[in-house]
């Protein structure tokens, strides 16, 4: 079956700081390379002609260092996550097929567990699967919501959380995997109705679930996976983890 991923990666990074203040955040180097290119080595199951990567902030200091082998979409502003995939509907117009949503600031995430996650939907014939992990330092990461079956509901962003949804220790990573058609139909359905005025990808699976549609879940079992990098900590932190991995995927 037909793959593509889709990789935003159009932010400035503002709050990183350092030397290189003036890159776009996925080219900030993380052990040794862009963190886009550790990214990229991760999605390498996917075909760079099957690769879009959503550019925005100097978005020639992305194209010129990866080259033409990749698909590039420009999000000319940064509206949210489902903003910059909304960017790549008019290129997927014609494609059936499951598509990978990965970050290109999100460096930890696994090959192996992306490549399960695109197998298991198209296995199981399914509309998305979610990856969720547990890790108790990312208290303010979003929580998954099941129904009283055990089935996935729908995601609460952290800062939105009632005191018992806070308890939730099941966390979204943030990965996601979607049948094409069924994706960008239900993303015409999200609205910016939040104080950030952006458009949330988050919302794209519960508004699946709520139609009947098939949503499952692929746990992991390191919550390390999740970090993103914001601050200038985390940059230390996921070069300590990716350092501590080398020659493994």
């Amino acid at each position: 079956m037909a793959r593509r991923v889709i990789i935003p990666a159009a932010g400035k990074g503002s709050r990183l700081h350092g030397t290189d203040a003036d890159l776009p955040k996925v080219m900030r180097e993380c052990a040794g390379k862009p963190l886009l290119e550790t990214v990229l080595e991760s999605t390498s199951f996917i075909a760079p002609e099957d690769t879009y990567i959503v550019v925005g902030y100097k978005k020639e200091t992305v194209t010129e260092y990866f080259g033409d082998k990749y698909n590039y979409v420009e999000q000319t502003e940064q509206l949210g996550t489902g903003h910059a995939v909304m960017m790549c509907e008019e290129a997927f117009r014609d494609y059936e097929g499951t598509v990978l949503i990965d970050y290109g600031d999100m460096p930890l995430f696994r090959y192996d567990d992306m490549k399960k996650m695109c197998e298991l939907l198209e296995e199981k014939k399914l509309d998305c699967i979610v990856m969720t992990a547990e890790n108790p330092d990312l208290r303010l990461w979003a929580r998954i919501v099941r129904d009283e079956d055990g089935k996935f509901e729908r995601i609460v962003e952290g800062k939105d959380c009632t005191p018992e949804q806070a308890q939730i220790t099941e966390l979204y990573a943030g990965i996601t995997v979607y049948d094409s058609r069924a994706l960008f139909e239900t993303l015409r359905e999200i609205r910016p109705d939040n104080a950030q005025h952006e458009y949330y990808l988050t919302e794209v699976p519960e508004l699946m679930a709520g139609k009947g549609m098939k949503v499952e879940t692929y746990h992991i079992a390191d919550g390390d996976d999740l970090r993103a990098v914001n601050i200038p900590e985390d940059m230390v932190v996921c070069e300590r983890i990716l350092r501590g991995r080398k020659g493994t995927r």
